[in-house]
């Protein structure tokens, strides 16, 4: 199976911060889901993906084709939502649709007003006049409308309300239905994507320091709590970070099963949930 996106040992350096050695993997038909902490370099790969900044070093294709070299054939097929993506505050729905009806020669107008009827997005004002929210919902459309096989998403859902982001997180859905279409999207909300992704990639501090499937995760990760005595019966070699609290540890183990298996006198393993992990690895040892 062609994979939407590759991306092997992204290096780029700032004053103060590096992503160090990137791999990252889109598969087609799947939705692959970027998290981690703010400044841990979320954004940055996705800007390197998209050629809006120079890499230091690696290899990022999209479709197979070179993200520089084929950078106007690739932006061509994909849909993009930025935090500083650009419509101007000066345009209505009805211009915006004009405007990309004459860029994408797959725009889809129909689609794109039955979107503005569902959302509720009023048609006679600017979009200066808009809510965060409402421009947020206007950039996802903006992607979405024109049949692209791949959308890149830097937290398409921040600034809404619940109903509304789940309303995004169906149109997502609908996307990848006919198993062509890819997402790559990043959010601070770990709970949509808990929704809709396959997989999850934790960037932490500019290293890829978990890469796996969302079932696998959630499924056969667990959090083991548990007291002073009780931790230090416990192997390092047998949990991936701990986190010292007030009263007890938290554990984070790779399969609750086998940990259960062999720890049977510790009956506190739960399962976790995205944000937990990342609190885990974030504040732990």
């Amino acid at each position: 199976m062609e994979n939407a996106i590759e991306v092997r040992n992204l290096k780029k350096k700032y004053d103060g911060f590096a992503l160090k050695g990137i791999n990252i993997t889109v598969p087609r038909g799947m939705i692959v889901g970027l998290i981690g902490e703010n400044g841990a370099g979320k954004t940055t790969t996705i800007k390197s993906i998209l050629n809006l900044i120079k890499v230091d070093e690696g290899t990022i294709s999209i479709f197979g084709y070179d993200h520089i070299e084929d950078e106007k054939r690739i932006k061509d097929e994909i849909g993009v939502v930025l935090d500083d993506s650009f419509l101007s505050d000066y345009l209505t729905v009805a211009h915006v649709d004009k405007v990309l009806s004459s860029l994408y020669e797959n725009w889809d107008s129909k689609l794109f007003f039955k979107y503005i009827e569902s959302f509720k997005l009023p048609k006679d004002k600017m979009i200066k006049d808009f809510s965060s929210g409402m421009k947020m919902k206007l950039k996802v459309l903006a992607a979405i409308c024109h049949h692209h096989k791949l959308l890149i998403l830097d937290e398409p859902t921040s600034g809404l309300d619940p109903v509304a982001r789940n309303e995004i997180l169906d149109m997502f859905q609908e996307f990848i239905e006919d198993e062509e279409n890819s997402i790559l999207v990043s959010s601070h909300i770990t709970t949509d994507l808990e929704h809709i992704a396959d997989y999850i990639i934790y960037i932490s501090d500019g290293e890829v320091v978990i890469s796996k499937t969302k079932d696998e995760l959630l499924d056969k990760y667990g959090i083991v709590r548990c007291t002073k005595d009780e931790y230090s019966s416990i192997s390092k070699d047998d949990y991936v970070k701990c986190k010292k609290n007030r009263y007890d540890y938290e554990l984070l183990v790779e399969d609750r099963q086998v940990f259960k298996n062999k720890y049977r006198n510790l009956d506190v393993i739960d399962k976790p949930t995205l944000e937990e992990i990342m609190l885990i690895f974030v504040k732990g040892e």
